[in-house]
């Protein structure tokens, strides 16, 4: 089962996430939380695999409790709750580590699936929405082309045909058919280029080729 944990100052949104999340498959809910500085401590008390917490909350906000779930290696897996339109600090927490970002508006099916998707710890949810995540804010607070490209340089040559992929919003099933490979061995490229980049997840790594000027 996938532990999720809750997080959201309006008891009825998290009631609508739980509601839409019990039914799932595989999925349980084992707590809520209501600001930043609880999902800390219910995140130390019930172990979830994944917290969905949001962005702006009274008190600890989103952006504070997920750097600091996100301080051990063996922490959850973080997937941000946004409106996008309205936050301009997502690219804050993209660098932080988090594992994703649902709009609130998602639709109860890729809800479930994108928590599936980042339990896995292998694929980034709504390929589109990163894009538009990433486009729209890879430009804030680069780390300079120069650095960028000498990260890069450890990947071999396919594996970095994977990571400029994954840097365009494309899914593990799209990079297989555009390189003519499986998705099993999409999936083993991205694993190998996100420890040898040393970066989190897949917008981190897309963000970096963004920041090498490689997209």
């Amino acid at each position: 089962m996938i532990r999720v944990l809750l997080v959201d100052d309006e008891a009825l949104v998290r009631a609508g996430l739980r509601m839409i999340l019990e039914p799932a498959e595989g999925i349980e809910v084992v707590a809520e939380a209501s600001d930043g500085g609880a999902a800390i401590t219910a995140a130390a008390k019930h172990r979830p695999d994944v917290v969905l917490m949001d962005v702006r909350m009274p008190g600890m906000d989103g952006l504070t409790a997920l750097k600091e779930l996100r301080r051990s290696a063996d922490g959850p897996k973080v997937i941000m709750l946004t409106t996008f339109d309205l936050d301009d600090y997502v690219h804050t927490a993209l660098r932080n580590g988090a594992a994703g970002f649902l709009l609130k508006d998602t639709s109860p099916r890729d809800l479930a699936g994108a928590v599936r998707t980042v339990a896995e710890g292998s694929a980034m949810l709504t390929p589109k929405v990163t894009k538009r995540l990433i486009d729209a804010f890879a430009g804030m607070a680069s780390e300079g082309a120069g650095e960028a490209r000498r990260r890069l340089s450890v990947l071999t040559d396919r594996e970095g045909e994977v990571v400029r992929a994954v840097a365009r919003g494309l899914s593990n099933a799209e990079i297989g058919r555009e390189l003519a490979m499986s998705e099993g061995t999409v999936k083993a490229h991205v694993s190998r280029a996100l420890g040898k980049l040393n970066v989190a997840n897949r917008v981190q790594m897309a963000l970096l080729v963004r920041d090498a000027g490689l997209t």
